[in-house]
């Protein structure tokens, strides 16, 4: 990495943030026990995807799953709240997940299809940019440059688990403001709501919900996006009004009915994919555009979904 690189970041981000983030990467990248939420990192345990794949071959499911992980849906969501301004009823938030950019080519041409036939406000993307958890990223920022003329109006983002914070300069010289421990402000007709990102909580645990949430007013309408659904009792209790997250792929591979195999997250399963509530605040967590380990899914298809805010 250059000296250049890490000057920007020291500026863009303060010297103690950027220092801290780029040392927990060299310490963790690629660890497959230890660290994070979960102790155990099947993403970083590459020995074992040849074999998931050879299994599924043998079983006569995994071109039927690379056919499903390219059939990308568009899902609706609409989140009501008295907190919702009159200015923003009707407001819609486009909201993209896990894209791991370099495996899941057919998977963002299927996306950019669909971005053509939707209107929307902001956009927003939660995190898992990146196909692996460690190495280059230039194939990683070469599919988003392609991907970016795809996105209307202003974009926001925050990191992922297999997420260098290398890519911010890349990331935002192409117009995707990242927040990291960070909010905006977005104003209409005199009437605002609350756009804030943390940094990546499930592996190397550089969020600062506190700090996000520090120039937000209470009783104004607040969105939180975080890559995992797992700081769902934090994101409540500092009054956040809705938290957008991504991370699980809703299990990617599932049991008919959408029963995930597993969640790779520490989370009640109610709030692995799709909307959902805890105490006052509203939750969803997106499937995904991409795939990870394989490109495969089963009972499980990605998504772009559309939020609507309403006015209760």
């Amino acid at each position: 990495m250059t000296e250049d690189v890490v000057a920007r970041l020291e500026h863009r981000l303060g010297r103690v943030h950027a220092r801290q983030r780029l040392g927990i990467e060299s310490d963790h990248e690629a660890r497959v026990f230890g660290y994070g939420i979960n102790f155990f990192h099947i993403e970083n345990w590459y020995s074992i995807h040849a074999v998931i794949r050879l299994c599924l071959q043998l079983s006569g499911l995994y071109w039927r799953g690379l056919r499903n992980a390219e059939n990308v849906q568009l899902r609706r969501n609409p989140i009501v709240s008295p907190l919702v301004p009159a200015a923003f009823d009707g407001f819609t938030i486009l909201h993209l997940s896990d894209l791991h950019v370099d495996m899941n080519q057919g998977a963002l041409r299927r996306a950019a299809e669909l971005l053509r036939t939707v209107d929307y406000d902001v956009c927003v993307l939660t995190g898992d940019l990146r196909g692996k958890t460690f190495g280059p990223i230039e194939a990683t920022i070469e599919g988003l440059a392609k991907l970016r003329p795809h996105l209307k109006g202003p974009v926001y983002g925050v990191l992922g688990n297999h997420d260098t914070i290398r890519m911010v300069p890349d990331l935002e010289a192409m117009g995707i403001r990242m927040l990291l421990n960070e909010s905006e402000t977005i104003e209409r007709e005199g009437q605002r709501l609350h756009l804030a990102g943390i940094d990546d909580a499930h592996y190397f645990r550089v969020d600062n919900i506190e700090k996000a949430a520090d120039r937000i007013p209470h009783d104004e309408l607040s969105i939180l996006l975080s890559h995992t659904p797992e700081i769902y009792r934090q994101a409540a209790h500092a009054g956040f009004t809705v938290l957008l997250a991504g991370h699980t792929h809703g299990g990617q591979i599932c049991l008919p009915g959408s029963i995930p195999v597993t969640l790779d997250s520490v989370l009640p399963r109610r709030m692995g994919s799709g909307p959902w509530r805890y105490h006052a605040m509203i939750g969803y967590t997106s499937v995904g555009v991409g795939s990870s380990i394989v490109p495969v899914r089963l009972n499980c298809p990605p998504e772009i979904t559309l939020h609507e805010l309403r006015r209760s």
